[in-house]
């Protein structure tokens, strides 16, 4: 299937999950959500995937339905449709999601167990890799791009207080991210190259993760 865009009804289709995040409302539109959401975006993934997975990793459109066994929202619906290329988790991706706001699109390290993060902090710790993360970074900024993620409020243990790069090391989770509101060109066939010039941007900071993060060596419980 050759990716046309997504469909007239995928913001309508969202904004209605959102205020009425039940299942008899995903049953009754389970059909405008896999023609106009999910068809799009595995149709989408699978032509970037040639490009921007080998050497790196698979792709894959998450599934709809929330992980609720821990969480006090008992919701069972995404508000999104999301679809990754990535090794494993944390160890850089390139990500894109469509929801109720329109299109967000990110690359970086999105989650880190204890090893992953012992290893962040080791190529942070050090001139080079740390100063070539940083540079990374600026340059994204400076293009626009949002450079976020999860961090402590104090620094983490073992590292001085006067640290060049404190900030980077106080970081569980680095990634920079980019977003759309609702467009035509979400309804287009522009909006791959949207994704693919965006992917593009983030190529070095996921390749960054790649060989300084890495996939997590833990096993899944």
């Amino acid at each position: 299937m050759r990716f046309e865009g997504f469909g007239d009804g995928a913001v309508e289709f969202f904004e209605g999950l959102q205020a009425d995040n039940s299942k008899a409302y995903w049953a009754d539109n389970r059909e405008l959500y896999q023609e106009h959401v999910r068809a799009p975006m595995e149709a989408l993934l699978a032509e970037l995937e040639p490009e921007f997975g080998p050497g790196f990793g698979k792709g894959k459109v998450f599934r709809p339905f929330r992980d609720v066994r821990f969480a006090r929202d008992k919701s069972p619906y995404k508000t999104h449709c999301g679809a990754v290329i990535e090794q494993g988790r944390g160890g850089g991706a390139y990500y894109v999601q469509v929801g109720p706001e329109g299109m967000l699109v990110a690359g970086g390290c999105f989650h880190s167990e204890s090893d992953q993060l012992a290893r962040f902090r080791t190529a942070v710790d050090t001139e080079v890799h740390g100063e070539r993360l940083r540079k990374l970074l600026d340059d994204l900024a400076d293009q626009g791009w949002e450079i976020t993620g999860t961090a402590l409020q104090t620094r983490p243990r073992g590292f001085d207080a006067d640290h060049p790069r404190l900030d980077l090391l106080r970081h569980k989770t680095l990634y920079a991210a980019r977003s759309w509101e609702p467009d035509d060109a979400l309804h287009e066939r522009t909006c791959l190259q949207r994704v693919r010039e965006s992917w593009e941007a983030v190529r070095e900071l996921n390749q960054w993760c790649a060989d300084h993060i890495g996939v997590t060596e833990k096993k899944r419980r």
